[in-house]
C-alpha cells in the first residue's frame, strides 16, 4: 500500500497532524485514486504543507494525472462566530496558525515536489473560478463554522459521484463549529452521507450527481 511507504518513508513537518490522523486521509485518497473517480483534489486550509507534501506525494505515487489545489488566507485563523465558542477551544484565535505561502512553497521546494495550485484567500471569498470544475476529494481543515460551511457550500456541486470529503475536528469539543456545520449541511444537502467518524476526523461521500 502507497500511504504505509510513504509514512515510513517520509517525516511529518509539523504537530498539527497525528500520524493515525494523516495515515487515514491518505487511506481515503489511495483508494478514491484506485477507483479512479474524476476530478482533482484540494485541501482547505494547508497552514505549512504539513498534509498536503503527502497528498502531493501520493498522487505521483499512484501515477495519476490530478492536479492538488491548495487553499489558506496565510493569515491565520479567522474570527470566531457563536457557534465556535468552547472553553476548551480558548487557545484558537484570530490570527493563531498563521503560515506564509513563502513558507508552504519553500517545503514543496525543500521536499523536491512540484508546487501544486495554490491560492491565498478567506474561504468566504472563493468563488467557483477559483476551484476545479470537478472534485473527487477534499480535505476541510478550517477549525470553524463558518469556514466548515462556506467551503462546503463551495464545492458541493463539483464533487463528483463517489467523491469524498474529510471535515477535520468534526470530534473536538474545542471546535464544536465544524460539527455543527457539517451536520447542518447534511441535513440540507441529501446527496451526502457521513460514512465515518474516526481520530476526530468526519468522512463524507457524495452518493448521486
Amino acid at each position: 500500500m502507497i500511504t504505509k511507504d510513504l509514512l515510513r518513508q517520509y517525516s511529518i513537518i509539523s504537530e498539527q497532524i497525528e500520524t493515525e490522523e494523516l495515515e487515514i486521509i491518505l487511506k481515503e485518497l489511495e483508494q478514491v485514486l484506485s477507483s479512479d473517480i474524476a476530478g482533482d483534489v484540494c485541501e482547505f486550509g494547508c497552514f505549512v504543507g504539513t498534509t498536503s507534501l503527502f497528498l502531493q506525494r501520493l498522487i505521483l505515487q499512484a501515477n495519476s494525472r490530478k492536479k492538488l489545489y491548495l487553499y489558506d488566507s496565510f493569515d491565520g485563523l479567522p474570527e470566531k462566530t457563536d457557534e465556535d465558542q468552547s472553553a476548551a477551544g480558548e487557545d484558537f484565535i484570530p490570527g493563531e496558525l498563521i503560515a506564509t505561502k513563502s513558507q508552504l512553497k519553500f517545503n514543496f521546494k525543500k521536499a523536491n515536489l512540484p508546487l501544486p495550485k495554490i491560492k491565498k484567500a478567506w474561504f468566504k471569498d472563493l468563488r467557483q473560478k477559483d476551484i476545479p470544475s470537478k472534485i473527487c476529494f477534499a480535505f476541510l481543515d478550517g477549525d470553524f463554522y463558518s469556514s466548515i460551511k462556506d467551503c462546503l457550500e463551495l464545492i458541493k456541486n463539483n464533487l463528483t459521484t463517489g467523491a469524498v470529503i474529510i471535515i477535520d475536528d468534526y470530534d473536538n469539543p474545542a471546535l464544536p463549529g465544524a460539527k455543527q456545520a457539517t451536520d447542518e449541511f447534511l441535513k440540507t444537502n441529501p446527496d451526502f452521507k457521513l460514512t465515518k467518524i474516526t481520530h476526530s476526523l468526519a468522512i463524507l461521500s457524495s452518493v448521486s450527481f
